[in-house]
Formats: structure tokens, C-alpha cells, sequence
């Protein structure tokens, strides 16, 4: 999309975006610091992950999209600006020191980093500013969403309007570049629970 198009319906929205302006950094809790997107299959919690990670700067070389930068501390962080995640495995396929890693048995090949905790919704949310929502034409993230987890539903006498199933959702982030507005945002899954100390 022309970036001058882009700019004038972020105006028109009559909003700035309600997400974090640096697509590197996710949502979190209000008065927290923001959470960085991690690379698929990051070891979880957060502490974990650092913990590991030598911020060697493989799994950034490797993605053969460039979905991968130096983040915060140089720690990598996902940037969802040309596109999404195809869940190819390349950036664990080279992480020497492991803080990428499958979940136990799953592979790097599965389709999405979380396959075994199943749908979990608020991969992807909507802000107020959407311009389906706010009865505007706009089908841009349903064009670029293969698993069609957001789909448009037509509404009598008006704008169709989007709907996001959470369940189909597997948190590639295609959706996220081509909104005009960027009214999308994408949410890593929760932590798993620690096994509690016996």
C-alpha cells in the first residue's frame, strides 16, 4: 500500500493506533513495561529466555523473512512490518545455546510455535479504530490471513463486519502489515504454568 494512502486513513480514523507505535514490543498490563515479541518457540517465561539467549544474532540471520531485529538489550525481538511468520523452524535450527526450542513433542516444523496448547484467543486483537468496525470498506487483513481466522460477515445495509476466530488464529502476524490503521495487534501465548516445587 502507498504509505501516503496509509498516513491519510490513520488521519481519517481520526485515532492514533492503540498498540505500541514500535512493532517489535507487544501489549501488557497497564502501568507494566512492555513486553517484547519474542521469536517463535522462545522459551517461556520471559526470565527463561534472557537466561538462555547469548544474543548471538543467528536466529536474526537466519529468518529468511527478516522478521527478526535486535530488540531491547539486543535480545531478538519479532518486527511485523513485511509480513508473517511462516513457521519455517530456521531460526531454531540455529540457536546454539537453545532459548528457541519446541515444546516437548512438537517439532520446528509444526504449524505455529504453540500447537500443543491449542487455541488460544487474543493472538490477535482488534482495536476500536478499525475501519470495518467503523462501518469503512476495508478487507485488508482478511486477504492476508491464510488460516482465515478473520473473516468479514455481511451486515444488512451496511459495512461487512470482522470477526476473529480465535481458533483457527495460529499468531503468524500477516494480518498486521497491511492494516491501514494499525488497529491490529498480536499477543504471545501465556506462559505455561511452572511445575510447582515438591
Amino acid at each position: 500500500m502507498d504509505p501516503q494512502r496509509r498516513f491519510f486513513l490513520r488521519r481519517v480514523s481520526g485515532q492514533a493506533p492503540a498498540f505500541s507505535p514500535d512493532p517489535a514490543v507487544g501489549p501488557s498490563a497497564p502501568g507494566a513495561a512492555p513486553t517484547p515479541r519474542r521469536p517463535p518457540w522462545a522459551l517461556s517465561p520471559e526470565s527463561d529466555f534472557t537466561a538462555a539467549c547469548t544474543r548471538c544474532g543467528a536466529c536474526q540471520t537466519a529468518c529468511p523473512h527478516g522478521l527478526l531485529v535486535a530488540g531491547d538489550g539486543g535480545f531478538p525481538a519479532l518486527r511485523f512490518v513485511h509480513g508473517g511468520c511462516d513457521f519455517c523452524g530456521a531460526c531454531v535450527r540455529h540457536c546454539g545455546p537453545g532459548a528457541l526450542r519446541p515444546p516437548p513433542g512438537t517439532a520446528a516444523t509444526d504449524p505455529g510455535p504453540w500447537p500443543a496448547q491449542g487455541a488460544l484467543p487474543g493472538r490477535v486483537r482488534l482495536a476500536a479504530h478499525c475501519l470495518a468496525l467503523r462501518q469503512v470498506e476495508c478487507r485488508l487483513c482478511g486477504d492476508a490471513c491464510d488460516t482465515r481466522a478473520l473473516r468479514f460477515v455481511p451486515a444488512p445495509g451496511g459495512v461487512s463486519r470482522v470477526q476473529l476466530d480465535p481458533a483457527r488464529c495460529h499468531g503468524c502476524g500477516a494480518c498486521l502489515p497491511p492494516c491501514p490503521v494499525g488497529a491490529l495487534d498480536w499477543a504471545p501465548p501465556p506462559a505455561p504454568p511452572r511445575p510447582a516445587n515438591v
